[in-house]
């Protein structure tokens, strides 16, 4: 079995467009009541007939949760924190571009960052190897209008286009490192104003996060693009890392290359590297006496420190 099979076998992921409410086991469900589409024209790169949306519970008996699959019209799911702080961050679910683990890494971070006073943005993102043209461009393409669009409407949303960030888990982890590194790329044709807004994240979380491209390769293109810790440079925003040491399907050395990269870069950086986690286990499957059931503790305490670090020029 190769690494990307065992990516998608073993990852956790995220969402699709023009599905019924699915429920999930921690009483959320997607599609949320409030959410916005990317392309309302249409997705580009999209081929003679779409993906048929696809949502299924998957995993264990005490962790059963939701996958999405199929996303044909990409959305973003919006989740309003009771006493907004202005923060905001946008979910990047994983599944290894097989599918996206929802629940785990998308509904879940909502119910654990809207009550610390963040506004939470859920990406379904289209998945590569769904039949779309250029596929390698797919998945940065959508987050890249996520951010646009979600920055473009920050006063409707009540939250700083300036504290705007990601978080990104396993592949999803990956397109928070793209986004983190190239957000300018010309990945799809402008077609409205709002495509000329800055897509940069203000930060970026990476757990347990792909960094090495060919991890994940899918159709042709430049390599650099999928090889962030290549990428890296001054005006890449502060990275914070969290990832397990005993992770049986993304080598620690992933996240590692990161670091080493954003050091010589002189980009604030934060890692934490746990000796227990596995994989996948999003902001709520660790059990509380393992340190790592911390991290969004960490992240949340990170977040004010880095939005206080002045932007490289």
């Amino acid at each position: 079995m190769d690494r990307r099979t065992l990516l998608g076998a073993a990852v956790g992921a995220g969402a699709a467009a023009a599905l019924p409410a699915a429920p999930a086991t921690g009483g959320a469900a997607w599609p949320p009541p409030e959410r916005f589409p990317l392309w309302p024209a249409g997705p580009p790169n999209a081929a003679a007939s779409l993906p048929a949306p696809s949502a299924t519970m998957n995993g264990p008996p005490e962790r059963r949760e939701l996958w999405l699959r199929g996303v044909a019209e990409p959305m973003v799911g919006v989740f309003r924190p009771a006493r907004p702080d202005g923060r905001a961050l946008l979910a990047l679910p994983g599944g290894g571009y097989q599918f996206l683990s929802i629940e785990n890494e998308g509904l879940n971070v909502a119910l654990t960052f809207a009550p610390m006073g963040i506004t939470v943005f859920v990406l379904a993102y289209r998945l590569p190897g769904e039949g779309w043209t250029a596929p390698q461009d797919v998945p940065l393409q959508d987050g890249q209008r996520a951010m646009r669009l979600i920055r473009g409407q920050a006063a409707r949303f009540g939250i700083d286009p300036a504290k705007l960030g990601v978080v990104g888990f396993s592949a999803g982890g990956l397109l928070a490192a793209s986004l983190a590194t190239a957000w300018a790329d010309p990945v799809y044709r402008a077609a409205e104003p709002v495509d000329a807004t800055d897509a940069r994240p203000a930060f970026a979380g990476l757990v347990y996060p792909v960094i090495s491209g060919d991890l994940m390769r899918v159709g042709t293109g430049p390599a650099a693009r999928f090889d962030p810790a290549r990428r890296l440079g001054r005006e890449t925003p502060p990275l914070f890392l969290a990832h397990a040491m005993d992770d049986p399907v993304v080598p620690f050395a992933e996240p590692l290359s990161m670091l080493v990269a954003a050091r010589e870069a002189r980009v604030p950086v934060e890692a934490h590297f746990f000796g227990e986690g596995g994989h996948g286990f999003g902001p709520r499957y660790l059990a509380p006496t393992l340190p790592g059931s911390r991290w969004p503790e960490l992240f949340d305490l990170w977040i004010n420190r880095a939005l206080a670090v002045p932007r490289a020029g």
